[in-house]
């Protein structure tokens, strides 16, 4: 079995998985699997990845929020595109910090916000909960290869 094969099907389980938890418990599944995918587009695995994923998401859940603010208190059009301007550039300039590196999980943090229509209280532990979700995708699957290829063949067989 290949690496990317294991890691496909431990992602297929804990997809469906994800979506049944994230009902139950009343969270974003599709905020969830944003928070997912910032995991694997993540450069860094294990648990610096699952780390600097769940800050950086964070802090774009902060820059919306500051947006939305700041907007609305504001209330001219071209404020707007204005605050929107400077926020973006503090969204990346932040990225100077090693645990806030990721600009394009700050970016998914801030989108999965706005889409929420402001709703943080929701979006936070469904993002989170999505990070984890993907470490455990990929650190499953990495550990079904290594043990399918320690063990012979487990599973499935390439071709």
């Amino acid at each position: 079995m290949s690496v990317l094969f294991a890691i496909a099907l431990t992602t297929g389980v804990l997809s469906g998985l994800w979506g049944w938890v994230s009902i139950l418990f009343g969270l974003s599944t599709w905020a969830g699997f944003l928070g997912c995918t910032t995991y694997f587009a993540s450069p860094d695995d294990g648990l610096k990845g699952l780390t600097i994923s769940m800050l950086t998401n964070l802090s774009g859940v902060f820059w919306a929020k500051v947006i939305i603010e700041l907007s609305s208190f504001i209330n001219i059009d071209v404020a707007g595109y204005i605050v929107v301007a400077l926020v973006s550039f503090m969204m990346c300039i932040q990225a100077k910090r090693r645990w806030l590196s990721f600009i394009p999980g700050t970016f998914i943090g801030s989108c999965a916000t706005f889409a929420a229509g402001d709703n943080w209280v929701m979006v936070i532990p469904s993002l989170l909960v999505g990070v984890i979700f993907g470490y455990l995708m990929k650190t499953s699957g990495l550990w079904i290869h290594s043990l399918q290829k320690s063990r012979g063949r487990l599973f499935f067989t390439e071709k």
